[in-house]
């Protein structure tokens, strides 16, 4: 039988439980809730107080509660849109002025109620700034015409072209504004709708000229945009910037256009030295000539010789620097490795000298350099390069010729190759003369010449006095223009001579 008694029960256990020491360790290590089975519970004893076990801390990923923090709102990262910001607005601002840090940019002002982005101004500046870019541009295209007399002088259809320009120029402004990233792709647009003959109209110096007028006139009106000072600032720093990006964008299209209108040039100039060449009509050559700009008044003179490099462009720019620095048009044409240039303004004393020539013969490649006649005009320009064309064929056979020769010192060489023209020069210009001064005169040059330049010799076979040999030279070199005691001379009477007997033979002359 269970005594009642607790103290009984705990100072005899074996007599109550009747079990064994294993089985009252056991009994003694089961939790509290086991001996509720007994009739009274136990007295409960006072809980022992317990050490809590240190958790790891948990990684805290810093939470949006701006009410509840002490941070800033200028240590918010920027990252943050802005729209999530417009509903927590008065809290920050609250707790950035009991902190005593300046408002950041990015978040909203309390005083106004708008909301600033990253060029610090709002929403409503920018959508009434939107609003009156038109009005803008209308100001500005009418101070244009106003402080600018070139400006008004402009067809209509020219100044409507400004003034589609300027007001999307405008347009990109605030667009610019709210993307600043993409500012070049922006400005670019207000010139890609521009017609293309705007740049022959408006010089870049001109365009500059209007871009600054323009600024002049967004910084005068844009401060009434503005609800405040910062804004105001932020107004006028950007259409400086925005103005620059302008600036650049209208030399890029400047750029592009000269770029465009240099290959078209060159493909035009290349027509007209090969119209030139091949003896198109006149009308065709010198339209095409006036359209580079070429004084159809102005002499020609054509020369011909070996092109000194196989890139074309550096050939171009070689021959135009030389011919700028002597003051004288050309237009050329690179045919293979043959070099065509057409000099302008070459009269006979600058070719006599020699200057224009030598200047110009410093940009030909090796090998002989042929210079044509000097005709009138650039419609008579084909004579001059059928001359120097045969000349140039020719040349070879003289190897001591000066560099540059002109064509008609080659008349005997080109009579030899075939040239009908050099035969039919060399009988009216040298040897008729001589015939028509008389038997007396053209026997003793001859004599002269079958003497090998003896003059003593020549005065015995003709019977008469030295000095009258060195009388008849004289005047058979005042007829002919060559004087028999000079080798290159003698060879070209020879040849004029012996080319009118055989003409005089076939019945030509």
């Amino acid at each position: 039988m269970t005594s009642d008694n607790p103290r009984r029960t705990r100072s005899n256990p074996d007599a109550s439980t009747g079990q064994d020491p294993k089985t009252e360790k056991t009994a003694r290590s089961t939790p509290p809730a086991s001996k509720s089975s007994s009739s009274k519970p136990p007295k409960p004893k006072p809980p022992k107080p317990k050490t809590p076990k240190p958790k790891p801390p948990k990684p805290k990923t810093p939470t949006p509660k701006r009410a509840e923090s002490d941070t800033p709102a200028s240590d918010i990262p920027a990252s943050e849109p802005p729209a999530s910001e417009t509903t927590e607005s008065e809290t920050t601002e609250s707790e950035t002025t009991e902190s005593g840090a300046p408002p950041s940019r990015s978040t909203s002002d309390a005083a106004s109620g708008t909301v600033r982005g990253r060029n610090r101004l709002s929403a409503r500046t920018l959508r009434d700034l939107e609003r009156s870019s038109g009005r803008i541009a209308k100001a500005s295209v009418a101070a244009m015409e106003e402080r600018l007399s070139w400006f008004s002088r402009l067809p209509a259809d020219q100044r409507a072209s400004v003034l589609f320009i300027t007001q999307a120029g405008a347009t990109g402004f605030v667009r610019w504004l709210r993307d600043p990233e993409h500012a070049l792709e922006l400005t670019t647009e207000a010139f890609r709708g521009a017609p293309r003959d705007l740049s022959r109209w408006i010089s870049l110096r001109q365009t500059v000229g209007l871009v600054r007028l323009a600024i002049e006139v967004f910084e005068q009106q844009l401060p009434d945009f503005a609800a405040d000072e910062t804004e105001s600032a932020a107004l006028v720093e950007g259409i400086l910037r925005y103005g620059r990006e302008v600036a650049f964008a209208a030399a890029s299209s400047y750029a592009a256009a000269a770029e465009a209108r240099g290959a078209w040039d060159a493909r035009l100039e290349a027509l007209v030295v090969d119209g030139i060449v091949r003896g198109d009509a006149e009308e065709s050559v010198l339209s095409r000539a006036a359209a580079l700009g070429w004084d159809p008044a102005a002499s020609a003179t054509v020369m011909v010789g070996t092109s000194p490099s196989d890139d074309p462009p550096t050939v171009v720019f070689e021959v135009r620097s030389r011919a700028a620095r002597a003051g004288c048009p050309v237009l050329l044409g690179v045919q293979g490795t043959r070099l065509v240039v057409v000099a302008g303004g070459a009269d006979d004393e600058q070719t006599r000298d020699g200057a224009l020539l030598d200047t110009l013969a410093a940009a030909f490649g090796d090998g002989p350099i042929v210079a044509g006649p000097t005709v009138g005009s650039l419609g008579e320009a084909h004579a001059s390069a059928a001359e120097a064309l045969s000349a140039m064929r020719a040349v070879v056979a003289w190897p001591g010729a000066p560099r540059p020769v002109r064509s008609i010192d080659l008349l005997p060489e080109r009579a030899l190759a075939g040239d009908p023209s050099a035969e039919r020069r060399l009988v009216d210009e040298i040897a008729r003369p001589l015939e028509e001064a008389g038997p007396a005169l053209l026997a003793t040059v001859e004599g002269y010449l079958e003497t090998g330049g003896v003059l003593e010799m020549c005065a015995r076979q003709l019977f008469v006095h030295p000095n009258t040999v060195r009388y008849r030279l004289r005047k058979a070199a005042e007829l002919s223009g060559r004087n028999a005691a000079d080798p290159r001379d003698a060879l070209v009477l020879r040849v004029a001579l012996a080319a009118s007997r055989l003409g005089r033979s076939r019945g030509q002359w």
